[in-house]
C-alpha cells in the first residue's frame, strides 16, 4: 500500500534561506510521522502570473540548484513544475516528482516529455476541466511510459475571479489515478486583486478536512514564513508556524477514518 503523501513548500523559490527554513519544518514532520511521505515543493519559475511585473522565481538553473541543495541537506524528495518540454529531462535529473501546472494539463508534448523521464508525475487538474476528462490525461501519461502519477484537484472556475471545489471530482478521478487535494490553490481568487491573485487562507483547513473525509491519497499545501510578504500567492499560503498543527489535526482525522473504515 502506498504511503499517504503530503506535498508542501513555498509557492516560488524566493531564496535558498526561505527554502531551507520551510524544508526544516517539513523534515521535522517527516521524522514525527514516518508512515507519511513528505515532499518539499517549490517552483523555479511561475510562468503563469497575472502581470508581467510579477516575480516569477530565480530561474531554471539557480532554482534547480537550490532544490538539489534542499534534497541533499534534508534528505527529502522534491517536486517542481515544468512548463516546456525541454525542461523535463534536466529537471528530472534533480527532482523526484515532476509537476504539470493546471493550465498546461492537456499539453500532450509536455505530458509525454515528462512521462519519458521515468519520474513520478503530478498533474494539476485544470480549472476548466471536468473530472472525468482527466482520464485522457492518464492515458497520455501511460502512452508515454509513465508508471507512477497523481492527479491533483485544485478547484474549478466559478464565475469570475473565483474557484469552487466540487468534491465529487475526487472519487471520480480516483478511478483513473491516485488523487491529491490542493488545499491552498483551491482557496485562490485568480486575478482577484487586479494585477495579482487573491485568496482566502482561512478556508484551507476546513476544505482539507472535507477532502480527508471523502478520501484522498495525499494533500498539497503552499506554506511560507510570512505569507503576507510572499512574492507569489501569499493570500492563500499557510503561515509556516501554523503548518505543523494543521497537519497534526488532519492526520488525526485521517487515522480515525481509517480505523473506523469510514
Amino acid at each position: 500500500m502506498e504511503k499517504f503523501i503530503v506535498i508542501a513548500g513555498p509557492c516560488v523559490i524566493e531564496s535558498k534561506e526561505l527554502c531551507f527554513e520551510v524544508a526544516s519544518v517539513i523534515k521535522d514532520l517527516q521524522n514525527k510521522y514516518q508512515n507519511i511521505r513528505f515532499v518539499f515543493k517549490s517552483s523555479f519559475d511561475k510562468a503563469n502570473r497575472s502581470s508581467h511585473k510579477s516575480f516569477r522565481g530565480l530561474g531554471f538553473e539557480k532554482g534547480l540548484q537550490i532544490l538539489s541543495d534542499v534534497k541533499e541537506k534534508f534528505n527529502l524528495p522534491v517536486l517542481t513544475d515544468i512548463h516546456e518540454s525541454y525542461q523535463a529531462k534536466p529537471t528530472a535529473e534533480v527532482v523526484d516528482i515532476l509537476q504539470i501546472p493546471a493550465f498546461l494539463c492537456r499539453q500532450t508534448d509536455l505530458l509525454l516529455a515528462a512521462a519519458e523521464t521515468g519520474k513520478e508525475i503530478n498533474v494539476k487538474k485544470g480549472q476548466f476541466l471536468a473530472p472525468w476528462d482527466t482520464k485522457n490525461i492518464v492515458e497520455k501519461l501511460k502512452f508515454g511510459g509513465a508508471k507512477k502519477f497523481y492527479l491533483t484537484e485544485r478547484g474549478v472556475s466559478f464565475g469570475y475571479n473565483n474557484l469552487v471545489v466540487d468534491f465529487r471530482s475526487i472519487p471520480i478521478m480516483r478511478q483513473f489515478a491516485p488523487v491529491i487535494y490542493d488545499a491552498t490553490h483551491s482557496v485562490q481568487l485568480p486575478g482577484g486583486q487586479g494585477d495579482k491573485s487573491g485568496g482566502q487562507r482561512e478556508f484551507v483547513y476546513p476544505l482539507a478536512k472535507s477532502a480527508i473525509s471523502i478520501g484522498v491519497d495525499g494533500l498539497f499545501f503552499e506554506t511560507h514564513t510570512d505569507p503576507d510578504k510572499a512574492l507569489s500567492d501569499g493570500p492563500n499560503q499557510v503561515p509556516l508556524k501554523d503548518f505543523p498543527d494543521i497537519i497534526e489535526k488532519l492526520l488525526i482525522l485521517k487515522d480515525f477514518i481509517d480505523e473506523k473504515g469510514l
